[in-house]
């Protein structure tokens, strides 16, 4: 072959290689050129979709592209994350889920996805504090004397829920299993009808959401004795967390957190994470976070997909330790 036509390949691939290795970072820094779906797995009204819409706006702004956010509820939150599980790994398609994302495996016998093999970890976004509370008529005024007084009256002791599956109910199958207690689960179609029930004295304790009981704790309504995060709470300073009351790896997380599809291109997923992060550290957004009750973590991908696998592992167990069989 001439010297010349060799020059001419040489060129020619040069080209090509220069051309792959530009277009991979422009690629990134061009993105986003378009808006982004942001999919909540939930009807408009519930935390998830709540929460969303506080940092997403900010966020947007942080991503130069408008986050719309797509309410795809049904099936406990599987109809809109299967969604996003088999949407292109472009970045275009978000996901927003919560602790029922890690319940799930434990609870439903066919998900039509892999709850962390289908998804590319992005940030723990912000956790909403879990309350033990009990109803005053309930001689029970710390966790210890609580499990003292289920001991003594094994199956006895009733307690309200949203329904089977739900951050309430796994909560108390895990209080059962480290505490050696037996309580009987009285699920309810909803939040309000199982808040109401307790409140009237029905049913005997509770595990929810801190903003739903913070106020009837603070008529005297109810009795909170316990609260399950890693830490106290801003919303209840004086009231001590299950692992303080002696419960050690009592820790219930209602795990606000973002995905992107499985194959997302790492730069792509740094971009939303930076966006993210600015977002939930704005004092704005922050703070009326907190007025939800929510509490910001804005963790690393590598640090959300630990907490991911472990959680998802605890729940298995819990589930398996109750005998509760996948639905």
């Amino acid at each position: 072959m001439k010297e010349g036509a060799l020059m001419r390949i040489f060129g020619a691939a040069l080209a090509v290689a220069l051309s792959a290795a530009v277009s991979g970072p422009a690629g990134a820094q061009a993105y986003p050129t378009r808006p982004v779906r942001l999919i909540v797995p939930f009807v408009p009204g519930g935390n998830t979709d709540i929460i969303a819409r506080v940092y997403a706006p900010r966020m947007s702004e942080f991503l130069g592209q408008q986050v719309v956010i797509e309410n795809r509820g049904g099936a406990g939150g599987t109809i809109g994350t299967e969604l996003a599980a088999r949407a292109a790994p472009d970045g275009y398609t978000i996901l927003m889920v919560s602790a029922g994302h890690t319940i799930n495996p434990a609870m439903v016998k066919k998900l039509p996805y892999d709850s962390v093999k289908d998804f590319a970890p992005i940030s723990l976004i912000a956790d909403v504090p879990t309350a033990f509370v009990v109803h005053p008529s309930l001689p029970a005024r710390s966790v210890k004397e609580f499990i003292a007084v289920a001991r003594a009256r094994p199956g006895e002791i009733n307690y309200s829920t949203a329904g089977r599956g739900t951050v309430g109910h796994l909560a108390a199958e895990l209080l059962s299993s480290v505490a050696r207690i037996k309580l009987v689960h009285v699920p309810y179609k909803g939040t309000g009808q199982a808040m109401v029930d307790l409140v009237a004295g029905h049913v005997q304790m509770q595990f929810p959401s801190m903003p739903a009981a913070i106020q009837h704790v603070r008529t005297g309504k109810l009795r909170m004795i316990g609260q399950t995060g890693k830490q106290r709470s801003n919303a209840a300073p004086d009231i001590p967390t299950m692992e303080e009351s002696g419960l050690r790896g009592f820790v219930v997380s209602s795990g606000f957190g973002m995905f992107a599809p499985a194959g997302t291109p790492r730069p792509v997923i740094d971009r939303v994470h930076a966006a993210l992060t600015k977002a939930l550290t704005d004092p704005a957004v922050k703070g009326n976070l907190a007025k939800q009750g929510a509490e910001v973590v804005a963790s690393t991908p590598q640090e959300y997909d630990r907490f991911n696998r472990a959680e998802i592992a605890k729940w298995i167990k819990v589930a398996k330790e109750a005998g509760i069989t996948p639905e």
